[in-house]
């Protein structure tokens, strides 16, 4: 491990690293309490300036990320295998799927799989005209763009380098591990001290923005199920049991907290999908999802590389800037947890499990749940755009609302609030297992005490960032949370390129076999020259056409 105290309080942890991370957390939150105010107006300010700046840089940079990944899933080095040659995966490929999918996306589609398509309905720049069928289509294009290929590129690139490096070349499982092939031994100094303090960084603020968006939409739940006002009392409330909860959860470690609660949400996110495919518009849902799906892929390259550079309408900034945003801010905390579940697997199977598998189920997902709310609007009574309108976190009930279910439309409502609960506290758990596993200098079994420590932490910052403006201030903390961290991920490129020379599936020195001739030089030719010539020892003729050898005589 990198630097571990012996003794004293911070026995396990690196101390320099975990005084820094806390003390800048604590100056935040402090900062936020007395200056609620003047925390949202700081953050707001900063993220106009960025912005221009921010909506072609992260642009470019995600887009590389999703291109360098199905390089390294199918070129040269697929079969590099996350440990040892021989060594087999630690999870079965359910439970590994079901960890990985909680902890990267689950609080996210839920507050987002109704309020994006929905809001991208009434208009974007890809429709003449909101509120069409066209629209719908093009809503569900934009969603899946925003929660599909190019995130989960974020995270596996993240996660596959931190596997590589502990799993491989046997070095502590954190960032700094990742920059070793430049650092070396000063990797243990201040340096990768530095590497690591702007990892926390993004994964405090990430688990943070996350967190709260998650417990917008559970209070927005209790008013539905229970009749339960709206208020920023119930939200910190709702904190407080969450992260009690989670941290009882990560204190128990991987295989057994993480592992079951992942599955139970699995298990039951796949309930709530079968539920819809049964009491919602079958027939357009199937349909939608697979014609948005087209859509995407059809336009997947375009979407990639836009930047919205002739229009000044504040899309590119409100939508795809604070997405990349949101999964770099992200990416340390989930790269780590899925490195930390990914021992084993091959850089084939590691790529195909990280981008693909998850994609295709958010895809549904996101189909299946924004599909009923557009044809609602479409076909039905409407009125999800005015709830979603008033309150982003209403989405997901209204539209169960919007089924008329009676009685089973209040239990399928219920079912949501557990959902969202358990991938609230799945994914603060995991949170807190990674941040203190940096802190701790890589180590995947941190002391309990600093997990129980910053588990209260996480809770204390969402509660603030939570006071000091809710969804606009959120948005704008991950943003300015990633941007210090996405130069560290270039320089994690420049590391696992330069490692994997080492690899024996790396590309080898060639040499010529054939003497160089113009492309459209005849064959019979060419062998009658060698023949020619044939006092020289390097000279072999040509074949003939037919494959036989041309006679030397």
């Amino acid at each position: 491990m990198y630097n571990q105290a012996e003794r004293g309080p911070l026995k396990g942890m690196n101390p320099r690293l975990t005084v820094i991370a806390t003390l800048f957390v604590l100056a935040a939150m402090v900062y936020g309490a007395f200056y609620t105010d003047t925390l949202g107006e700081t953050l707001g300010a900063m993220r106009s300036v960025l912005d221009p700046f921010l909506e072609w840089y992260y642009v470019v940079l995600v887009a590389f990320l999703l291109l360098f990944m199905v390089w390294l899933g199918m070129g040269r080095y697929k079969k590099v295998r996350l440990g040892s040659d021989e060594e087999e995966p630690e999870f079965t490929f359910f439970s590994w799927v079901a960890m990985l999918f909680a902890a990267g996306t689950g609080v996210g589609i839920l507050f987002w799989a109704v309020a994006q398509p929905i809001m991208q309905f009434q208009g974007n720049p890809f429709v003449d005209e909101g509120g069409s069928a066209e629209a719908a289509t093009v809503s569900l294009r934009l969603t899946y763009f925003h929660w599909g290929l190019n995130g989960w590129a974020i995270f596996s690139f993240v996660a596959l380098v931190l596997a590589y490096f502990a799993y491989r070349r046997d070095l502590p499982l954190t960032i700094r591990s990742a920059l070793n092939p430049y650092l070396g031994e000063r990797r243990l100094g201040l340096r990768g001290d530095l590497v690591d303090t702007l990892a926390v960084f993004g994964t405090v603020f990430g688990i943070a923005t996350t967190l709260g968006l998650g417990v917008q939409q559970m209070n927005a739940g209790l008013g539905v199920v229970f009749g339960v006002g709206s208020s920023v009392t119930l939200q910190l409330v709702v904190t407080a049991v969450i992260m009690g909860v989670a941290t009882v959860s990560v204190v128990s470690g991987v295989q057994r907290g993480v592992r079951w609660l992942s599955e139970f949400n699995f298990w039951l996110s796949i309930a709530v999908v079968l539920f819809l495919l049964l009491f919602g518009p079958t027939q357009y849902l199937i349909g939608i999802t697979i014609e948005a799906a087209g859509d995407y892929l059809q336009n997947l390259l375009a979407l990639t590389f836009h930047t919205n550079a002739t229009r000044d309408d504040g899309w590119q900034s409100e939508w795809t800037v604070f997405y990349w945003g949101w999964w770099l801010a992200w990416s340390p905390f989930v790269g780590m947890f899925i490195a930390r579940v990914s021992r084993g697997r091959t850089f084939r199977e590691f790529v195909m499990g990280v981008l693909l598998v998850p994609t295709v189920i958010t895809m549904v997902w996101l189909g299946l749940l924004g599909g009923t709310a557009l044809h609602h609007e479409l076909f039905g009574g409407g009125g999800i755009i005015e709830a979603v309108s008033a309150d982003e976190a209403v989405a997901l009930f209204a539209t169960v609302e919007a089924l008329n279910l009676g009685m089973l439309g209040t239990i399928a409502s219920g079912a949501l609030l557990v959902l969202i609960a358990t991938y609230l506290i799945t994914s603060a758990n995991a949170g807190t297992l990674v941040v203190t596993t940096i802190l701790s200098g890589g180590d995947p079994e941190p002391p309990r005490f600093h997990r129980i420590l910053w588990g209260v932490l996480l809770g204390l910052l969402t509660a603030i960032l939570l006071l000091a403006g809710g969804l606009e201030v959120l948005q704008a903390a991950v943003i300015m949370a990633a941007l210090p961290f996405s130069v560290v991920i270039m320089l994690m490129i420049a590391g696992l390129l330069r490692a994997l020379h080492d690899e024996r599936f790396a590309a080898r020195r060639g040499h010529r076999v054939e003497a160089p001739r113009e492309p459209w030089a005849d064959l019979d030719d060419a062998g009658r020259a060698c023949a020619v010539s044939f006092d020289d020892p390097d000279c072999e003729p040509a074949p003939t056409p037919g494959g036989g050898q041309k006679d030397e005589g």
